[in-house]
């Protein structure tokens, strides 16, 4: 009797319990399904980050337009905008997270009565390169 009672105190223990094998493989599991969620994360962030700033040009751009069409003459900063009503406030650069956007100058007419030269775009200070679309962010 002595003989059975060990075998089943050992059945038993070995039943309770998971072995440090088993531990181990679901722990990579884990590990595995958090970086490919990771992975993804920084996926979807960088793309409202891009989705972001090509809103913001469109709407610096328009407010361009808009000026020169109204006062006959283009803009010459980006804080002319916002003393005009055109904007509530220069944007921050999704990418570079700071206001400090690239005007590009010139002479660009869009009525017969214009005059005078200034802003006619705008473009992001970053030079990095977009991973979906190959373009750098300071060509958009």
């Amino acid at each position: 009797m002595g003989t059975n009672s060990k075998k089943a105190k050992l059945t038993r223990r070995s039943e309770t319990g998971f072995t440090l094998l088993e531990l181990m493989i679901v722990i990579s599991i884990i590990f595995i399904l958090i970086g490919m969620a990771v992975g993804n994360h920084r996926k979807a962030v960088q793309h409202a980050r891009e989705a972001a700033l090509m809103s913001d040009l469109k709407t610096m751009r328009d407010a361009i337009d808009n000026y020169t069409l109204d006062r006959l003459a283009a803009p010459q900063s980006l804080d002319d905008l916002v003393s005009g009503g055109y904007l509530r406030e220069i944007p921050v650069d999704p990418m570079t997270q700071a206001k400090d956007w690239v005007p590009d100058n010139g002479d660009s007419v869009l009525s017969p009565d214009q005059n005078g030269t200034g802003i006619v775009n705008v473009h992001s200070s970053s030079t990095a390169v977009s991973p979906f679309t190959n373009t750098p962010y300071d060509k958009w």
